[in-house]
C-alpha cells in the first residue's frame, strides 16, 4: 500500500513525496481513510509509529477541500500536552501543508502572549495548544473556536496524568457539539475510555500494538549498581562505549540539573530539560542535542514527552519511573522510524519495586547484569518476588564493592583533541538522593 491509495489530495500527497514517504504505517494506513470519512476516532498507537501524521494529513485535506472566504476561522483544535510536542506537531502541519493555502498556530506557554494574540487576531485555520495556554485566551477573550469542525486530542493520557481535564473540559464547552473529533493515546485506560465515551459520537477505534507493549526495535538491558555510583557508571558507559547522542531520564527537575553539571564535570557536553526551564532554554538544549554539539539530554518524564529526534541510538534510565507506564514512553523515545535503539536502566536496591512492576508490565523478562568494578555493595535479585529464576551475573559479580577492583575509566580527551577517542571519564563521587518535584 502508498499513500496514494489512502485518498489524499495531489497537493498533500506531493508534501508527502517532498519528505520522502512511501509506504504508510500502520496506524497511518488504518487512521487517515477513517479521518477522510468524517468519522470520530480513538486510535491507540504505541509512540514513534507515525500517528502526528495519521491526523494532520487528512485534517489538512479535508479543511482544504472545504475552504472558506473571508475572515479566517480557527478551524481545527489540537491539543497537546507539552509544549515540545505542541512544536512539533505545528512543523507537521506547516510541512505537509506546504501547498495548501492554510494557516497555523501554535500557542503554549513559557513565552510571551502578547504575539500569540496578534496571531489570533489576524486569522488562522489551525491552531496547535497546550490545555493551559488556550484556558488563558479563553479566559482573555482571544480566541474564537465556535467554528471548530476538528478537534484532536494528541497524547489524551498524558493530558489526563498532567491534570489537565478540567482545562480540557472547558476548551470542550467552548466548541461546537457538532465536530468530528479525533483522540490518540499510548494506552486505552480506564479514564481515557471514559473521557471518549463523554466526548466522542460513536468512534471508529484502531489499535495497531498492544497496550503499553515495547517495541521490538529497541533492544533492553538493566545493571545493577549502588545508587551513589549511578553517575559515574553512567559517565563509564557513555566513554567507553563512545555513544555520541544518549538520551537520559531522572525523577525530579533538580536531579537533571545536577546531573547534567556532574556530566559536563566529567568531560562531557550535557544539558538539561525540564518544566521549570524557560521555552527559549529548552528548545536551545533540544536543538543542540539533535545536531549534536550537546552528547547528553538529561530530562524529566514531562519535558521529554513528544520529544521527535530522528535516529536517536540511546535511551538511558537513570533513575526509574514511579508508574511502569512511563517506563514505555521512555525507552519509545528511540527505535522509532523503523531504526534500531538501545534502552538501559540503572538500578539500585531502592528501585525493585519499580522494576518489578515494570517487568509486570511489559510481560517480557530483560536481561540484569552488572558491570566490572560497578556492582553493588549488597547484591540483590529485583526479580525474586516476581518468581523470576536467579540473576545471571556479568563477569566478576558477587565482589563487595570494598573488594572488587575498580575498573578504570577512559581518560577525557580535549575538545579538539583526536575525535577517535572516547571522552567522558567517569569519576568517583555520590549524588545525594533527590527529593520528589
Amino acid at each position: 500500500m502508498s499513500f496514494s491509495d489512502l485518498g489524499l489530495s495531489a497537493d498533500v500527497l506531493r508534501a508527502v513525496t517532498e519528505q520522502g514517504y512511501e509506504t504508510p504505517t500502520p496506524i497511518q494506513a488504518q487512521a487517515i481513510p477513517a479521518v477522510l470519512r468524517g468519522k470520530d476516532l480513538m486510535a491507540g498507537a504505541q509512540t514513534g509509529t507515525g500517528k502526528t501524521a495519521a491526523f494532520t494529513l487528512p485534517l489538512l485535506d479535508r479543511l482544504a477541500s472545504t475552504a472558506q472566504g473571508g475572515q479566517r476561522r480557527v478551524r481545527a483544535l489540537i491539543l497537546a500536552p507539552t509544549r515540545e510536542l505542541a512544536a512539533q506537531v505545528q512543523d507537521s502541519v506547516r510541512v505537509y501543508g506546504a501547498h495548501l493555502q492554510l494557516r497555523s498556530l501554535a500557542v503554549f506557554g513559557g513565552v510571551g502572549i502578547q504575539p500569540q494574540i496578534t496571531a489570533l487576531r489576524r486569522g488562522v485555520d489551525i491552531l496547535v495548544a497546550t490545555p493551559g495556554r488556550l484556558q488563558d485566551h479563553l479566559d482573555r477573550g482571544s480566541v474564537d473556536l465556535s467554528k471548530v469542525e476538528i478537534l484532536v486530542l494528541d497524547e489524551a493520557d498524558r493530558m489526563l496524568d498532567m491534570g489537565f481535564l478540567p482545562a480540557i473540559e472547558r476548551i470542550l464547552r467552548s466548541v461546537p457539539a457538532r465536530r468530528q473529533t479525533l483522540l490518540f493515546s499510548a494506552t486505552f485506560a480506564g479514564p481515557i475510555r471514559q473521557l471518549a465515551g463523554r466526548f466522542l459520537s460513536e468512534p471508529e477505534v484502531i489499535e495497531v500494538a498492544r497496550a503499553n507493549a515495547t517495541t521490538e526495535s529497541v533492544s533492553q538491558s538493566v545493571y545493577l549498581v549502588d545508587h551513589a555510583r549511578k553517575r559515574e557508571l553512567l559517565s563509564y558507559l557513555i566513554g567507553a562505549r563512545n555513544w555520541r547522542q544518549v538520551l537520559v531520564f531522572t525523577r525530579t527537575k533538580r536531579g537533571a540539573d545536577r546531573l547534567a553539571a556532574s556530566l559536563e564535570k566529567d568531560g562531557l557536553t550535557a544539558a538539561s530539560i525540564h518544566g521549570d526551564k524557560s521555552q527559549g532554554a529548552r528548545t536551545r538544549a533540544l536543538k543542540d542535542f539533535k545536531r549534536q554539539s550537546v552528547r547528553v539530554l538529561v530530562a524529566t518524564d514531562v519535558a521529554a514527552r513528544g520529544l521527535d529526534i530522528d535516529r536517536l541510538p540511546h535511551v538511558v534510565n537513570y533513575e526509574l519511573p514511579d508508574t511502569p507506564e512511563d517506563y514505555v514512553h521512555r525507552i519509545g523515545r528511540t527505535g522509532r522510524g523503523g531504526e534500531r535503539g538501545e534502552a538501559m536502566s540503572l538500578v539500585c536496591a531502592d528501585e525493585s519495586g519499580q522494576f518489578r512492576a515494570i517487568q509486570s508490565l511489559i510481560k517480557i523478562p530483560l536481561p540484569v547484569s552488572t558491570v566490572e568494578g560497578f556492582e553493588p555493595a549488597a547484591p540483590f535479585d529485583p526479580n525474586r518476588a516476581v518468581g523470576k529464576p536467579p540473576i545471571r551475573r556479568g563477569a566478576g559479580s558477587g565482589k563487595s564493592a570494598a573488594s572488587s577492583r575498580r575498573r578504570p575509566a577512559p581518560q577525557a580527551s580535549h575538545p579538539r583533541g583526536d575525535r577517535g577517542r572516547p571522552q567522558g571519564a567517569g569519576k568517583p563521587g555520590s549524588r545525594a538522593r533527590q527529593r520528589r518535584a
